[in-house]
């Protein structure tokens, strides 16, 4: 999957999903995690993923990223079919194209800060500085330190630092604040914000929060596995006017 694509313009879709479907099991004891859920994201855009645990956004977020794949519907990066591909392609999508950001931080506890952020850049075509993805997140003063001497929204920036480094054209962000306290929740959503408005990326992220979605350009309620409305904010808020 080649990176020819990434200068094209902000608002053509980035991601496709038609009827898409996952079953896991079979027979009486089959759950059917999404139901022909169909969804366009447009190039710059950043989607607040809305639902109740259960709700399917996890599975969809998922397959999104190139983590999972559909048991039937069609799925789309640019022109790029994503359903039925070898693992191979879906290990090039992940590792050129796409930045994930989790609950829980994930950081490896016997590197320093900088070391964890340099593990992408060795394995991507085109990153970016350590230093340059730790000033988006404000933590350069931490640089040599272990996520041990962090706090949790500061191991968080670090998780988002190291998921941007590599430049992807998507940052999927599942339940981002859901370990964090309510103060620094908010700042790495404005972490978040600010890589979506400055370096343009895409952004979607997952939330039980309604409160977040403010900050959306759109808003999909995933529920029952299916997409039960769309959203589209009068005023899309910064973190900061967010409260919950």
């Amino acid at each position: 999957m080649s990176d020819e694509s990434r200068g094209k313009e902000a608002g053509t879709p980035v991601l496709r999903a038609k009827s898409l479907a996952k079953v896991y099991g079979s027979g009486d004891s089959a759950v059917h995690a999404l139901r022909a859920v169909d969804l366009e994201v447009a190039r710059g855009e950043f989607v607040v993923l809305l639902g109740a645990s259960g709700s399917g956004k996890s599975t969809l977020l998922n397959i999104l990223g190139g983590l999972d794949t559909p048991t039937s519907g069609e799925i789309f990066f640019e022109d790029h079919a994503l359903h039925g591909a070898a693992d191979d392609v879906l290990t090039e999508y992940r590792r050129e194209h796409v930045g994930f950001v989790f609950q829980f931080y994930n950081l490896i506890p016997s590197l320093t800060v900088a070391e964890n952020v340099a593990l992408v850049t060795d394995i991507s075509a085109h990153p970016m500085p350590v230093d340059e993805a730790l000033e988006l997140v404000a933590l350069m003063p931490r640089r040599n330190h272990f996520p041990s001497q962090l706090s949790g929204g500061e191991q968080q920036r670090v998780a988002i630092a190291r998921a941007i480094a590599k430049r992807p054209q998507l940052l999927l962000c599942d339940e981002p604040t859901g370990a964090l306290d309510y103060a620094t929740g908010k700042l790495v959503l404005e972490v978040i914000a600010r890589i979506n408005r400055e370096l343009g990326t895409t952004a979607l992220v997952i939330t039980h929060n309604a409160a977040i979605a403010g900050m959306a350009d759109r808003v999909v309620r995933v529920a029952d596995g299916r997409i039960a409305s769309v959203e589209v904010p009068e005023r899309r808020l910064s973190p900061a006017e967010l409260s919950w």
